[in-house]
């Protein structure tokens, strides 16, 4: 008995050293989406803040493709001793349960939550070519080719989005998938896709920039950075509303004590210099949790996103 005592002690005590060591050495932050994305974009701001912090480096990796697995499950196969992050979203931790009949990881038992890291609305664009400018005139055009018109998405926001108004506007339209929303802007930026609803950090940009037409705002309210483009709602389907969020796991079993530093780190680095300017010029809202909090929100938006999923009538693939 005093044997088993005294090694639970020695363990207590390694994990206790560790976390006051913590970090020692660089991390990698796994992002699920392309360079360039609103997660990417996130994680390598959030990055600059924790390494300023520590004066750790802070590697981010991308791992995109098939809707987040890829990123997913080599986080949850990785060593839990907070050296592995994932940056992770509604797609990976809220969305995918229900929208694929089979994953290759579990969003909740596979991982450790830490916090909560932001949240905002997403942007309904299309190409310059595209005969509308607004959303009535998208749903005209859209109704007298059924099936012809498409739209791209690159995240399970993205896809919802999309699922979304054409059955809340009668529409019938033309899913076309790609690996993240930056590989899509490409494609309607190039006129070979119709229609985007994406995150504002990847397609306000090109708004602002002239390449692409901004026909509506998912959230219920405008966003301060575009006040001009009315909202998805009020330009003509009403109760239309569609939001994400994002959140930073590590693999499952990571000690408390490595899961509170981190999560210290991160929320102090979403004040700082390089995150203010994300959040400032993207329009997403910096929002934080405990880890508990985390968990809770994932279930609670775990439902939400099933019951717009299965309202959508999106079946499981």
């Amino acid at each position: 008995m005093r044997h088993m005592l005294k090694l639970a002690w020695f363990a207590m005590f390694g994990v206790a050293a560790a976390a006051h060591a913590y970090p020692d050495k660089p991390i990698h932050f796994i992002v699920p989406f392309a360079a360039g994305s609103a997660t990417d974009q996130l994680a390598r701001a959030l990055g600059a803040g924790v390494t300023e912090e520590t004066k750790q480096p802070i590697v981010a990796e991308n791992k995109p493709g098939a809707s987040g697995f890829i990123a997913a499950q080599y986080v949850a196969k990785a060593a839990p001793d907070g050296y592995t992050v994932l940056i992770a979203t509604n797609t990976t931790h809220a969305a995918n349960e229900h929208l694929f009949k089979k994953l290759p990881y579990d969003p909740v038992k596979d991982f450790t939550p830490v916090t909560a890291l932001g949240r905002g609305g997403q942007i309904m664009v299309v190409n310059l070519k595209f005969p509308a400018a607004s959303v009535r005139e998208f749903i005209a055009v859209a109704k007298k080719q059924p099936g012809k018109v498409t739209y791209g998405s690159g995240s399970s926001s993205s896809r919802v989005a999309g699922e979304l108004f054409q059955q809340m506007a009668g529409l019938q339209l033309l899913h076309v998938p790609y690996k993240s929303n930056p590989l899509a802007i490409t494609d309607l930026l190039g006129g070979q896709i119709d229609m985007m609803i994406t995150d504002t950090a990847t397609g306000l940009p090109q708004v602002k920039a002239g390449k692409l037409r901004a026909l509506g705002m998912s959230s219920r309210k405008r966003s301060p950075l575009a006040p001009e483009v009315p909202t998805i709602d009020e330009a003509g389907v009403k109760g239309y509303e569609m939001t994400f969020w994002f959140g930073a796991y590590l693999p499952a079993n990571a000690p408390g004590p490595i899961v509170n530093r981190l999560q210290e780190l991160l929320v102090k680095a979403t004040r700082s210099p390089a995150a203010q300017n994300f959040y400032s010029t993207t329009g997403i809202d910096a929002y934080v949790t405990k880890p508990d909090e985390l968990a809770k929100l994932q279930v609670a938006e775990s439902e939400k996103w099933g019951r717009i999923i299965k309202a959508a009538g999106i079946a499981p693939e």
